[in-house]
């Protein structure tokens, strides 16, 4: 396997995940954004509609609002319809809650990172690992 891209970052939630990428550029928020029973981006506002993050590696700067939204990726964890992981270029409290909040209720994690998202683009394979000293090693391979 042919590494294009090996990058660094911090995680918010440590886990293992891969996947395709899903990229935006426009924050998303879960909370009235995403089906939790489907994984169906359902923001009307949003350039996703209609797309499934369901498996995907969600990549956006940052999640965007309510506080509600951790309520909702917590429960698509537990459904299995969330991303199977999320890169963001800032941190994120209420996503952060939703993950943390899913791993001690249903003991799921969904890796959590922040990191520099810029050469990512739908449709790439993703890898989340943790590197020797805890930190987050993204590869698109």
């Amino acid at each position: 396997m042919t590494r294009l891209m090996e990058r660094t970052g911090t995680f918010q939630l440590t886990g293992e995940a891969d996947g395709l990428a899903l990229v935006f550029s426009q924050p998303l928020s879960f909370w009235g954004g995403i089906d939790a029973e489907t994984g169906e981006i359902t923001d009307h506002s949003h350039p996703g509609l209609g797309q499934n993050v369901a498996g995907r590696i969600l990549v956006m700067p940052s999640g965007r609002g309510s506080s509600s939204s951790s309520s909702v990726l917590a429960e698509a964890i537990r459904r299995g319809t969330a991303p199977a992981g999320i890169l963001l270029e800032r941190p994120d409290p209420i996503l952060a809650v939703g993950a943390i909040v899913a791993e001690f209720l249903y003991d799921i994690r969904m890796p959590l990172v922040v990191c520099d998202i810029a050469g990512i683009a739908s449709g790439d394979k993703i890898m989340i690992d943790v590197g020797e000293d805890g930190e987050a090693v993204i590869r698109k391979v």
